[in-house]
C-alpha cells in the first residue's frame, strides 16, 4: 500500500468533491471512508487509476450520507404537513411537500432522496436499488443522519426554482435497479404541473420529455454511449417530442422566458432535426445566448461553444472556447471535438486522452478513450 500516494490525492480528491458540491466537511468524511476501502482493498487488488477510483468511491460514499439524511427528515416533514386542530383552509399537502422536500438546509442529493421518498412514495429498499446502494448500507446512514439532525426542524420551505433543480436532478440520475428515476421524475414534474401555474415548471416537463424521447436511441446493443450526432432518429420517441413540443410551446407562448424553457427549446430544436446535417444550429447559437444572459453558466457558455462551432466553423468555436475556464468539466472533451474539426488530430488525441481522465462516468470515460485511440490509428496509418 503507497501511504505517501494516498496522502498526496487526499487534497485532490477532495477538492473534486467539493467541485461538484459537496461542502467541505462531508467531502473529507467521504474521502476518509473511501481510504478505508483503498487499505482494505488496493494491496490484494490495486486499481489502474487511483485518483479515479478514489473519486467514484469518496463520491458515492457522499451520496449515500446526504441521501441518508432525508430519510430522518422526512418524520419533520410529516410533523409539519399535519393540519392544526380545529377549523383550517382546504390546503394542497401534496404541494407543500415538494416544497418542504426542496428546505434550503438540505443539500441537493438529500433533496433528491427525500422528494423520492415522502412525494414519490417510493420505499427505502427501491431508493436504495435505484443508486446502487445496498439496502443495509442506507439503513446505517439512517441511523448516522438521525443522530446528526437531530432537533433541526423545518421552519421555511424552498421556493419555485429550489423544487425544479431538485426534480432535475432526480432525472438526470439516470437509470437503475426496478426504479426509473428520469420517469420518476417526469411524473412528479407531471403532478406539479397539474397542481401549479408556473412557466417554468412546464419549461422543465418540456426539456425532461424531449431527452427522454432519445433515451433508447443513446447507447448501443453493447451498452456504449452514441453521441447525439450518430445516434438512429428513428428510434427516438415521436410522441414525447410532440408532447414537449406542445408543452414548451404553451409556456413560451406566457413570454416570461426562465433557463428550462431556453434549454427546452435548445433540445427542440435538436429533436425537429431529421438528420444532424440538418439541425439548425444558428438558432440554437441564440437559445444558447438567451441561456447565458439568463443564467450567466460556465456550462452554458461551454455548451454555446460547441454550438457555435457547429454554426460558425471549430475555430470560431475555439474562440468562443478561450474565453472560459480550463477547469471547467468537459471542457478538454469540448476542446478535442473542435479541434478535431480544425483538423489538429494530434492535439485533438491529446485532449481526447485528458478528457478520458476527468470524465463523470465509465461510459463517457470509454468514449473518450475510443475517440482518442480512434485518432491515434489514424495518424499511425
Amino acid at each position: 500500500m503507497d501511504e505517501v500516494l494516498l496522502r498526496t490525492l487526499t487534497p485532490t480528491v477532495i477538492g473534486v468533491l467539493v467541485r461538484r458540491g459537496a461542502d467541505f466537511a462531508a467531502a473529507e468524511d467521504a474521502v476518509q471512508d473511501a481510504l478505508v476501502e483503498a487499505v482494505r482493498g488496493w494491496p490484494d487488488d490495486p486499481p489502474r487509476d487511483p485518483r479515479g477510483w478514489l473519486v467514484a468511491v469518496a463520491w458515492r460514499k457522499f451520496l449515500d450520507a446526504a441521501r441518508a439524511d432525508a430519510s430522518r427528515r422526512r418524520r419533520e416533514v410529516r410533523v409539519e404537513v399535519e393540519p392544526a386542530p380545529g377549523p383550517s383552509e382546504v390546503a394542497d399537502d401534496t404541494l407543500q411537500l415538494y416544497f418542504l422536500c426542496a428546505h434550503p438546509s438540505l443539500t441537493p442529493a438529500s433533496a433528491v432522496a427525500l422528494t423520492l421518498r415522502a412525494v414519490g412514495g417510493l420505499t427505502t429498499r427501491q431508493i436504495a436499488q435505484a443508486y446502487l446502494v445496498p439496502e443495509a448500507t442506507m439503513a446505517q446512514r439512517i441511523s448516522r443522519a438521525k443522530r446528526t439532525v437531530s432537533g433541526v426542524r423545518f421552519t421555511e420551505p424552498g421556493d419555485v426554482a429550489t423544487v425544479l433543480r431538485v426534480l432535475y436532478l432526480v432525472f438526470n440520475e439516470g437509470y437503475s435497479g426496478d426504479v426509473d428515476l428520469a420517469a420518476e421524475a417526469i411524473r412528479l414534474t407531471r403532478e406539479l404541473a397539474a397542481r401549479t401555474d408556473h412557466e417554468e415548471v412546464a419549461g422543465l416537463l418540456a426539456l425532461m420529455l424531449l431527452h427522454h424521447a432519445r433515451r433508447a436511441a443513446r447507447t448501443g446493443p453493447d451498452g456504449r454511449l452514441v453521441p447525439l450526432a450518430e445516434q438512429d432518429r428513428g428510434r427516438w420517441d415521436t410522441r414525447l417530442i410532440a408532447e414537449g413540443v406542445d408543452v414548451l410551446q404553451r409556456a413560451l407562448a406566457r413570454d416570461r422566458l426562465g433557463e428550462f424553457q431556453a434549454q427546452a427549446a435548445i433540445a427542440a430544436l435538436h429533436a425537429d432535426a431529421p438528420t444532424v446535417e440538418e439541425t439548425d444550429w444558428v438558432q440554437i447559437v441564440e437559445w444558447y445566448d438567451e441561456l447565458v444572459r439568463l443564467t450567466d453558466s460556465p456550462v452554458a457558455r461551454l455548451n454555446r461553444a460547441v454550438a457555435v462551432g457547429e454554426a460558425d466553423g471549430p475555430r470560431a468555436g475555439l474562440a468562443a472556447l478561450a474565453r472560459l475556464d480550463p477547469a471547467l468539466p468537459r471542457y478538454a472533451a469540448v476542446a478535442a471535438h473542435l479541434r478535431e474539426r480544425d483538423g489538429d488530430l494530434v492535439t485533438a488525441a491529446r485532449l481526447y486522452a485528458d478528457a478520458a481522465r476527468s470524465a463523470p462516468s465509465l461510459a463517457e470515460r470509454d468514449h473518450l478513450t475510443r475517440q482518442a485511440a480512434r485518432l491515434n490509428a489514424r495518424l499511425r496509418g
